[in-house]
């Protein structure tokens, strides 16, 4: 039976990937604070990443498969330190934003990426992943995996991105709904458990894109539409008078979730191959969105939200159009 340590273990994603782990029976244990649940069949240990002695219990046993979901680089390199000799396989779940270019399309693993982030400087996350990154690479070196995600998605998703679109167009019924510009724009999600089966289950090493294929930005949209039976109608905004109207790109308060900069035209059109070639598997767009659809219904679609328009902002907005 396979020893598997989560670092986390009791949040969205980490918690998915304790659940395939259990699913595919290995014993799991989960290091975390506590504020949650670990999933049911899951062992607790209770710990504070920022305690110098956080894997003091863990670091007596030898695990099978580590697996790092942390966006802060101290924690990553103290685990390591700590956990390193201790582990036969390391999964550090990085990201995308890794990555300097956001222009060209189709970059793969080998794409330049932000320098690493100093100690001495204001948090930022690419930055932050890079230096995790390079601390599991010169710790645990060829047993590691670097996964990249882009857009995680899926049920109960604490970020609100994506679950953004159902919530907006199941609100709207007949009424209309704001989307940002599509011409030329495209996404790339990857549906949650998508993810952490990869995590589990693939035997490679290195960096690879954990990303899903393609799509243009309005097929997207009309996907979420389609699912919700949304029939008003869909106003596009242009750039120039949503970004002059306050309207946020891609995440946060007042934004319109997936909108990037016309720039960034190669933000979400990475390379998945090796993905792919290393066993990852992608389900149908539709079905991860009927999920989420379904998501949104159970939690409410007027909830106070992380991402997005408020139906009174998107009114707001909406009216300033002549809409």
């Amino acid at each position: 039976m396979t020893d598997v340590l989560i670092l986390g273990g009791t949040g969205w994603l980490s918690g998915r990937i304790a659940a395939h782990a259990l699913g595919a029976g290995a014993t799991v244990t989960c290091l975390a604070r506590g504020g949650r649940p670990a999933p049911p069949g899951a062992s607790l240990v209770l710990a504070d990443r920022d305690d110098g002695a956080a894997y003091d219990v863990v670091s007596r046993t030898n695990w099978d498969h580590v697996v790092d979901v942390s966006s802060r680089a101290d924690h990553v390199s103290a685990a390591v330190r700590a956990l390193g000799d201790h582990a036969a396989r390391w999964t550090y779940v990085s990201s995308m934003s890794v990555y300097r270019d956001d222009e060209t399309v189709g970059m793969d693993e080998s794409a330049p990426r932000h320098p690493a982030a100093r100690t001495d400087e204001e948090y930022d996350y690419a930055r932050q992943k890079v230096a995790a990154e390079d601390a599991v690479q010169a710790g645990v070196g060829d047993r590691a995996l670097i996964v990249r995600p882009g857009l995680i998605v899926g049920d109960g998703d604490p970020s609100d991105r994506f679950g953004y679109w159902a919530a907006a167009f199941l609100r709207a019924r007949e009424e209309p709904v704001l989307v940002p510009p599509l011409e030329g724009r495209t996404a790339q999600v990857i549906d949650v458990d998508d993810l952490a089966a990869f995590i589990v289950s693939t035997g490679v090493t290195g960096a690879v894109n954990a990303i899903g294929e393609r799509h243009s930005l309005a097929e997207v949209l009309e996907t979420v539409r389609a699912a919700v039976g949304h029939s008003g109608p869909v106003v596009i905004g242009e750039e120039e008078r949503l970004v002059a109207a306050g309207v946020q790109y891609w995440a946060g308060p007042r934004s319109l979730p997936l909108w990037l900069p016309p720039e960034m035209t190669g933000f979400m059109a990475r390379s998945h191959a090796r993905y792919l070639a290393s066993g990852g598997t992608l389900r149908p767009l539709a079905d991860t969105v009927e999920r989420v659809v379904a998501d949104e219904r159970d939690r409410g679609v007027d909830r106070e939200r992380r991402a997005g328009l408020t139906r009174v902002e998107e009114r707001e907005v909406l009216s300033a159009f002549g809409t």
